[in-house]
């Protein structure tokens, strides 16, 4: 009889704790890990419930994997010289006081030569880094300072401003380089490292997660008088602590993949305060593609004027709440009117990846070069179509664009080459004629006429319009003129910066 009831005793505690574990599971009261299962760009992810404990996530891997990819970089900035004007330094007028005094101090001729820092990711195993175009603009030299502490001079390959990015060379083999992701595919809310060079502290890790995607903060410039609207603003947004002195560092996944090269801080005091932004990693594969192949960013342009949805916009065009990217504006024979869209065209999808705001617009079809077809879906009068469009260059052609002119653009200016009979009648060996100026920095920094003869360029002889072109390609920071005008008996010295 006790055994009976001793064994009734635990068959009926063994049955309750049973249906309490059942139970307990059920409502989802026990320890659950979310696993990503899919990750399809501009659709939801799909997930998984796994009954395992959430383990915690490591990073190590992800910073062994990163470290030795990133580099320290060294921009040096020569002191200015006098120009044959006298006293006045063009540069002080050219960048205002404030910059001007940042880099040089109080005394406007100061001897020494300045130093800024950043950093910068190693791209391929032959010496292609990758950095901010803040950060080695205006240098007058570069050094490169691996994670093993050598040091190498680089050269500018060739910068973007529009994407504030940059690729530079050192003369090197076998380096260890970072492998991309796929930055459509990154979520808000995966764990992400930010590595750098932060106040020279060299290779710092930080760890964060991505905030948000498509971020807008109107940092890069834009010349917004001259009717130009061309800078790409899609941040990826990131709490990683993110310092003065990581510009042009690595934003990585948990599996050491590159994300986005961190170029800017959301803060009052111009140290970290809870926000970093970085360029989308495929957008850096892209730039960086064509700046090895053409030494310039082959950006491909729809020719639209755009804004985000907002609620009033939305109820103008018959939506139920803010969808897709509004068209305020079709350039005339751009990409945009010859592929059919018109104003208040609602573009929704560009490649079958989902578009809501500006920004995220300006991310995909930055990713494509002049002479690519898009397909773009967008709304019109309620009704859902669909078109391809060619992509055309800043030029309004599909033909890829020449470094050489532009250059000739950016400087505003039209050179040719002098005669035989010009060069004796001038008593010079060389020289090329400023045939035409139009708006540019030769026109806008300096006082240069037409007709002036280039001679030399930072000291080195200019023979002919292709040595004009070689010299300026890879140029950044200041650079010096040196010519004469026919007919006036002394040699003039011009300086702006590239």
């Amino acid at each position: 009889m006790a055994l009976r009831k001793t064994v009734t005793t635990a068959l009926v505690a063994f049955v309750s704790a049973f249906a309490a574990i059942g139970v307990y599971n059920y409502f989802g009261l026990n320890k659950q890990e979310v696993n990503i299962v899919e990750q399809t760009p501009g659709k939801l992810a799909a997930y998984e419930v796994s009954k395992t404990a959430t383990q915690p996530i490591d990073f190590r891997y992800a910073a062994s994997l990163t470290t030795p990819t990133v580099v320290h970089i060294k921009s040096t900035f020569k002191p200015e010289k006098q120009s044959s004007y006298g006293g006045q330094d063009p540069f002080k007028n050219l960048f205002g006081d404030d910059f001007y005094y940042f880099f040089h101090g109080p005394n406007p001729y100061n001897n020494q030569p300045q130093v800024a820092t950043g950093s910068g990711v190693i791209v391929s195993e032959d010496g292609y880094i990758v950095t901010n175009n803040h950060v080695v603009e205006n240098a007058d030299e570069i050094e490169v300072v691996l994670n093993n502490n050598k040091t190498y001079k680089a050269k500018v390959v060739g910068r973007d401003k529009d994407t504030d990015l940059a690729l530079v060379k050192i003369d090197e083999k076998g380096l260890p380089a970072i492998n991309f992701a796929n930055s459509d595919s990154a979520l808000v809310g995966e764990w992400v490292l930010a590595v750098g060079n932060p106040f020279n502290l060299a290779s710092t890790v930080t760890a964060g997660i991505i905030s948000a995607k498509g971020r807008n903060i109107n940092l890069l410039e834009n010349d917004v008088s001259k009717g130009t609207n061309t800078a790409i603003e899609s941040f990826i947004q990131t709490d990683a602590a993110v310092n003065p002195g990581n510009s042009g560092g690595a934003l990585v996944n948990a599996s050491g993949e590159l994300v986005g090269i961190n170029t800017a801080i959301a803060s009052p005091t111009g140290s970290y305060a809870g926000y970093s932004f970085a360029v989308p990693s495929n957008i850096v594969k892209k730039v960086i593609l064509d700046l090895e192949k053409f030494g310039v960013s082959q950006r491909g342009f729809l020719g639209v004027s755009i804004r985000t949805m907002d609620g009033e916009t939305a109820k103008a065009v018959g939506f139920d709440k803010p969808l897709g990217v509004y068209v305020e504006n079709v350039n005339k024979g751009s990409a945009a009117e010859e592929g059919g869209l018109k104003n208040k065209d609602v573009i929704t999808k560009i490649n079958n990846i989902s578009v809501n705001s500006s920004p995220e617009l300006q991310e995909q079809v930055a990713k494509y070069s002049p002479g690519d077809k898009l397909n773009i879906e967008y709304i019109r009068d309620g009704k859902k179509l669909t078109s391809t469009i060619t992509l055309k260059n800043k030029y309004n052609t599909t033909a890829s664009v020449d470094n050489n002119k532009d250059i000739l653009n950016a400087l505003g200016v039209k050179v040719e080459d002098l005669s035989p009979t010009d060069l004796r009648k001038y008593g010079i060996n060389g020289g090329v004629r400023v045939a035409d100026l139009k708006d540019g920095k030769l026109s806008e920094f300096t006082d240069i006429h037409k007709g002036f003869i280039i001679t030399q360029i930072d000291d080195q002889p200019v023979n002919n319009v292709q040595d004009f072109v070689n010299i300026l390609q890879n140029k950044s920071g200041k650079v010096m003129v040196e010519g004469i005008y026919p007919n006036r008996p002394m040699s003039y010295l011009y300086a702006f910066r590239m």
